[in-house]
């Protein structure tokens, strides 16, 4: 994938949310991030007692976002599925310092930062509307009295009264997210207060929902294809958006997007925004998600991209599908069902060669043919060139020759067999 930069922090107020310099040396733990247990993520639980609550809404958080002082955030969710008793998920998984978080309220979307009269709900934890979050640790809301639609949004809007250090957050969130001038404006219908606006999500890590006719979530885990690339913010065409209309008609499926973009298999990025790798986060931003059933995976192509394998060394395709065997083994593990999506065609990008396109054509045959996945969804036949296999279709073809534009995106997600998810 081309290095997905963070988008520009548009009318930032720079004394309240100037950029934190990158965290040197912040350790994580092989397969789990650091303080991962069911303690500091609640919604684990409620999984195995409540099949019905199902992750409506779900970003993958990594660590290097902005610093904030009282001021309140409000940001977009887009539910991917009907349902009520809402809870909200805050991290702060990746920060060093603890997070105190002064207010929470949720309402519906109106317009932009402004909610409908009468909608907001203020949400609770444990009880007590104010709760400071230990640096490494989430915490699930306790349920609000409010129903979601599939398809609708809703404005979470958070206050944090004290300086922060390097957010947990989603830096390409494809959304736009509202910052206020400062104190405590979760209670704001209007959206006079909120004076700047940016294209990320800080410490909002979930809203999940108890959905009577949910046959569980399905996980959408990869790179900048999943995390929506090159489409526009607030379209919510990304193709795990797609996906989930499908599913509304048919087999109402809680849907999250785990992508983030410049992702790797096997290795860290360097640019830390774009995460750990994929072995190493799979069982927290896949497996944790609350009413897991399916993952479909869609990653390897900054792997083959950057030549990077294990240790230091170039990447053989054979390194790349023990990345995939590892994931398949952590989703057994936990009784999760993993689907292997074939990796795209990107003639003509940056990252192309010959030898990288020998390593794709490997490790795409491997994954149609071995037997390996519970299922496999051909995404590379859904948008290559019928010309030349090796390209993306001009038609799907968002201008970079790697990321599918919106007509893309929904091919990726009619290419999926609807009958593969429990």
């Amino acid at each position: 994938m081309l290095v997905t930069q963070r988008r520009t922090l548009l009318a930032l107020l720079a004394a309240t949310t100037a950029v934190a310099g990158l965290m040197a040396g912040a350790p994580f733990a092989e397969g789990q991030p650091p303080n991962h247990h069911p303690a500091n993520h609640q919604s684990a639980g409620t999984q195995s007692s409540n099949p019905q609550r199902v992750a409506a809404w779900a970003p993958s958080m990594t660590i290097g976002g902005p610093n904030f002082n009282n001021q309140t955030i409000r940001m977009v969710a887009h539910s991917s599925i009907d349902g009520g008793a809402l809870r909200i998920h805050l991290s702060n998984l990746r920060s060093t310092i603890p997070l105190t978080v002064g207010a929470v309220i949720i309402a519906e979307q109106a317009d932009r930062a402004t909610a409908v009269a009468g909608s907001q709900h203020t949400v609770t934890f444990a009880g007590t509307t104010s709760v400071t979050i230990a640096a490494g640790a989430e915490l699930a809301s306790d349920p609000v009295s409010m129903s979601v639609k599939a398809d609708q949004n809703v404005l979470v809007s958070i206050y944090l009264p004290h300086a922060t250090s390097s957010a947990t957050w989603h830096s390409d969130a494809f959304d736009t997210t509202y910052l206020s001038d400062p104190g405590d404006h979760t209670a704001d219908t209007a959206d006079g207060n909120y004076i700047a606006s940016t294209t990320s999500w800080y410490y909002l890590s979930g809203l999940d929902v108890i959905s009577p006719d949910a046959n569980g979530t399905v996980v959408a885990f990869g790179d900048s294809i999943t995390d929506g690339y090159n489409t526009p913010a607030g379209a919510y065409h990304r193709w795990p958006d797609d996906l989930a209309r499908r599913l509304a008609g048919t087999q109402p499926m809680g849907v999250v997007d785990a992508g983030l973009g410049g992702n790797r298999v096997l290795t860290d990025v360097p640019n830390i925004w774009q995460g750990i790798a994929a072995t190493k986060r799979f069982a927290h931003d896949a497996l944790g998600q609350p009413g897991v059933k399916d993952v479909i995976l869609l990653e390897g192509v900054n792997d083959i991209g950057n030549n990077t394998g294990p240790n230091g060394g170039p990447l053989t395709a054979q390194d790349l599908i023990n990345g995939y065997q590892n994931l398949i083994q952590q989703a057994h593990a936990a009784g999760v069902r993993l689907i292997g999506g074939t990796i795209l065609p990107d003639k003509g990008a940056g990252y192309y060669s010959d030898s990288a396109e020998a390593t794709r054509q490997t490790v795409n045959n491997w994954i149609r043919t071995s037997g390996a996945f519970d299922g496999v969804v051909d995404f590379e036949k859904a948008v290559a060139d019928p010309a030349d296999p090796a390209a993306l279709n001009p038609a799907f073809d968002s201008g970079d020759h790697l990321h599918p534009n919106e007509a893309g995106m929904q091919a990726l997600a009619n290419a999926v067999d609807l009958s593969l998810l429990k």
